[in-house]
């Protein structure tokens, strides 16, 4: 099973989204609540079709159901969507409408999450220059994180 770098305070994280919803006018539905806290209690990323049993021991809801609650939640800014693996975790630093770098381990398939803010300044400027404006960068970098490679 993959380690994790970082505990989630899955109250707080919770909180703040039912929060973050309500301010947007958005709905904090019950499916979505559980999809959030079977994020927060994944050890690392998570496939959507490895959520589905965890979602429902009745066997009731089909993969349509959990996808709507991730788009929902990438679209709130309270996970992300690991593109590279195909799975989701839930944000770790708050507010993800900022740019952020996932580190992920090749061997035990942790994603560690930081702001990636400072680390764009020359992508931002060049973007600039040419007219672009960006509104969100998501980098994901592979690699052997520090408790999997040999001492």
């Amino acid at each position: 099973m993959p380690h994790t770098h970082a505990a989630h305070d899955a109250a707080a994280q919770i909180s703040e989204a039912e929060q973050r919803c309500s301010a947007a006018g958005e709905s904090f539905t019950p499916l979505r609540k559980r999809v959030l806290e079977l994020l927060l209690e994944q050890h690392g990323p998570a496939k959507a079709y490895d959520l589905l049993p965890l979602l429902d021991g009745e066997k009731t809801a089909k993969p349509p159901t959990i996808y709507r609650a991730l788009d929902f939640l990438v679209r709130m800014g309270l996970a992300h969507r690991i593109e590279s693996l195909n799975a989701f975790v839930a944000c770790g630093v708050g507010a993800c409408a900022r740019s952020t770098i996932f580190l992920i381990c090749e061997k035990c398939g942790c994603a560690e999450e930081f702001d990636a803010g400072h680390a764009l300044v020359d992508l931002s400027e060049a973007a600039k220059k040419d007219g672009f404006t960006i509104n969100r960068t998501m980098i994901e970098a592979s690699g052997v994180c520090s408790l999997c490679q040999p001492a």
